[in-house]
């Protein structure tokens, strides 16, 4: 089995360096291509792909910007390997992620698998406390912090693997983003491909940097999963209305409070307590503790409104999703 690494890049070459930098350093003992998709960047990231020339297997493709998945898609086509594992330039794998991988596919095959992320210690302050928010069992983000206690695991793009035999019957990533890594797994369940959980195959993923990028990040997420429950009506779970529910009982707890009614904001309080106290203990700092608390109300808040923006004009007023959230959708 060869594997094909597939890598979109848009103006990142210092973060195509770390990740370059660690995959040069991985224990597996086969060959390995790695793909680096120029996704029409004005700050290119060729030099730094030369510098690996010798310690690596490179192919660097530049096209014109036409988003991440189209961008996916160009290169699994131009890759020769029959598995494509495919990251996000914001990641740093650990040395051991291929044979993880290897060894889950030797002794259960599947044709696509996804797997966690982690923060590393030399991480901002900031990029842990987005990393618990978005990968704490407390938060949404417990399917994404490992847990595989799920009858259907839908990987997410930033550590996925995709085998071409899936890759060639799916056509690979449709043009919405986010959103298109849950879409793409839905369709290869209804194409009969199965997906699973490598829950050893994690990587170190940086994610956004500051307050405001992970704002919009969380809020199209909310967006774009009523578009897909629209699409795939059959795989819509109530756990998808929690934080929209979340900021709308948070906003009733204040309603509450002008009536000397406070049990409600109580639960909100011991809530945001338990945040504090389980990442100041998981990070051994009370500083990112507390930044927890603030990415977590962030992640409530910026998905919850998203989502109901996003229900009310998709799925009561029936609009159409390329006209009523543009920005979701690149064009090919």
């Amino acid at each position: 089995m060869l594997f094909s690494l597939i890598i979109p890049v848009y103006n990142r070459p210092d973060e195509v360096d770390e990740l370059l930098e660690s995959l040069s350093q991985q224990d597996y003992a086969n060959n390995f291509e790695v793909v680096i998709i120029e996704d029409g960047s004005t700050l290119r990231c060729d030099n730094v792909v030369r510098k690996y020339a010798g310690k690596l297997h490179l192919a660097y493709c530049f096209k014109e910007n036409s988003g991440p998945g189209d961008s996916r898609n160009y290169g699994m086509r131009r890759a020769k390997g029959n598995y494509f594992i495919i990251f996000d330039s914001d990641c740093i794998i650990p040395k051991n992620y291929l044979s993880e991988v290897a060894k889950a596919l030797n002794e259960n095959y599947v044709d696509c698998f996804g797997g966690p992320d982690k923060a590393l210690d030399s991480f901002s302050d900031i990029q842990k406390a987005i990393n618990f928010a978005m990968t704490s069992f407390l938060t949404t983000g417990g399917i994404r912090g490992g847990s595989e206690k799920i009858d259907k695991f839908q990987p997410r793009s930033f550590n996925m693997g995709l085998s071409r035999k899936a890759f060639e019957a799916s056509n690979g990533f449709g043009n919405i983003h986010p959103g298109e890594d849950p879409d793409l797994s839905i369709r290869l369940w209804n194409l009969g491909f199965e997906t699973r959980l490598f829950s050893k195959a994690f990587v170190y993923h940086k994610r956004r940097i500051d307050w405001e990028k992970f704002t919009i990040q969380v809020n199209k997420f909310g967006k774009a999963r009523p578009i897909l429950n629209s699409w795939y009506p059959q795989y819509n779970k109530l756990t998808f209305f929690f934080p929209s529910v979340f900021i709308i009982g948070f906003l009733f707890s204040i309603v509450l409070l002008i009536f000397n009614y406070d049990f409600l904001l109580k639960f909100y309080f011991l809530y945001f307590l338990a945040l504090f106290l389980l990442s100041s203990f998981q990070n051994k700092s009370f500083k990112i503790g507390i930044l927890s608390v603030k990415a977590v109300w962030k992640q409530f808040f910026g998905y919850g409104a998203g989502f109901l923006e996003s229900y009310i004009k998709i799925i009561i007023l029936n609009q159409k999703p390329q006209e009523a959230f543009p920005e979701l959708f690149f064009k090919k």
